[in-house]
């Protein structure tokens, strides 16, 4: 920088001798920099909370006021700041002692003006560098987090994208079944009969379709962040009650044995009709692919603040390859299509998206031909 050039940087000088502070206001000013001067480390520090300088001069030893301990809350204030230590020679260990502590050079008593210019305009260059670095460093932070924020909305997009093609699939075969029907019957195809069963396919289809737009409802409200969610104290073995009584009739008819042992349980937060889908999902499933004569197990306990409920069942089993896709949306084994032709592949997915919800976990064990264990925790309501 040339004498007569222009700077916007703003220096600070703390120092209890007046005609050092003056000497230091003369050379600077020369170079249009903003000086600010206290005789004070006290007043000192008002100044520079009140300007905000780029550098500060500080004498060492001061009457009121460590040197070094103001350097150190005035860093506390702007860990950009940078610090040069005026001192004599005497206490030139006091200087290096605090360089190690942060201060960025010092300069002993008498100086030159150009070994005071040359200290300044060092220090204040170091300051633009580090800060330009930090900014840069800041710039390639915010470019990585904007590349993993856009890496997270293609994979959503695809996501999504491959959601609606399940969707438009499972939606497509029965209302094409439907759709076959009610031609034939409009068309007079077979005899009053024929037409009969059609009819009565028609409906079951469209049962089934329901059911999977029922489903696909359910999980879309738990999915949805937005909602709020109306939570209250439900007790699992009240609406356990509520679920089996639904399907004890299921089980009668295919002659299954259900085994339900129920301790009496502390209440849980949750939305109640939530609840009844776990409980419906975990139970409807356990009697639909276990075979006619077989056994359903529902146990549920307390246990360490949680409660814990459990649905074994004695049906056709989960290889262990498909246990990871388990709780997929739409996924079915190809055993459980074989022995069970309808289902929406999405009772496993709103079980475990209802339980995630509760702050709960489940596990599963399974041995094919031998059955299925589900197991859930569900932390218990806090005392009232």
């Amino acid at each position: 920088m040339t004498n007569g050039e222009k700077s916007w940087d703003r220096i600070l000088v703390i120092d209890d001798e007046q005609g050092l502070r003056e000497g230091c206001r003369r050379v600077l000013g020369r170079y249009h920099f903003q000086v600010d001067l206290a005789a004070t480390g006290r007043e000192g520090l008002a100044l520079f909370r009140q300007n905000h300088p780029d550098l500060v001069l500080l004498d060492v030893m001061m009457p009121d006021v460590s040197g070094i301990e103001l350097m150190h809350t005035l860093r506390g204030d702007d860990p950009d700041l940078m610090c040069i230590i005026i001192t004599g020679y005497a206490t030139v260990e006091l200087a290096v002692e605090a360089m190690k502590l942060g201060a960025y050079d010092f300069i002993a008593k008498p100086f030159s003006d150009d070994n005071l210019l040359l200290a300044v305009e060092k220090g204040l260059e170091k300051r633009r560098l580090e800060q330009e670095a930090r900014r840069m460093q800041q710039a390639e932070e915010e470019s990585r987090r904007l590349s993993q924020e856009k890496l997270m909305l293609e994979e959503l997009d695809r996501v999504k994208t491959a959601f609606m093609r399940k969707v438009a699939h499972e939606l497509r075969a029965p209302i094409a079944a439907i759709q076959s029907f009610l031609v034939s019957i409009l068309a007079g195809y077979g005899s009053p009969q024929a037409q009969r069963e059609m009819q009565e396919r028609a409906v079951r289809r469209a049962d089934e379709l329901l059911d999977l737009v029922n489903d696909l409802l359910n999980l879309s409200r738990l999915k949805d962040a937005k909602l709020e969610l109306k939570r209250q104290e439900v007790s699992l073995n009240k609406v356990l009650d509520e679920v089996l009584s639904l399907h004890a009739a299921d089980a009668q008819q295919k002659r299954i044995a259900l085994d339900v042992r129920c301790a009496d349980t502390p209440p849980i937060l949750a939305d109640p009709v939530h609840i009844k889908q776990l409980w419906t999902n975990l139970i409807s499933n356990a009697i639909k692919y276990t075979p006619q004569g077989g056994k359903v197990r529902v146990h549920l306990s307390a246990e360490d603040g949680s409660v814990v409920g459990d649905v074994e069942d004695t049906g056709i089993g989960i290889a262990p390859e498909d246990m990871p896709r388990l709780f997929e949306e739409f996924f079915r084994t190809e055993k459980a299509k074989a022995f069970a032709q309808y289902g929406t592949g999405l009772g496993l997915s709103i079980v475990r998206q209802i339980v995630t919800e509760c702050g709960g976990e489940i596990a599963v064990e399974s041995e094919v031909g031998k059955g299925t264990r589900f197991t859930f925790r569900l932390p218990a309501a806090p005392a009232s």
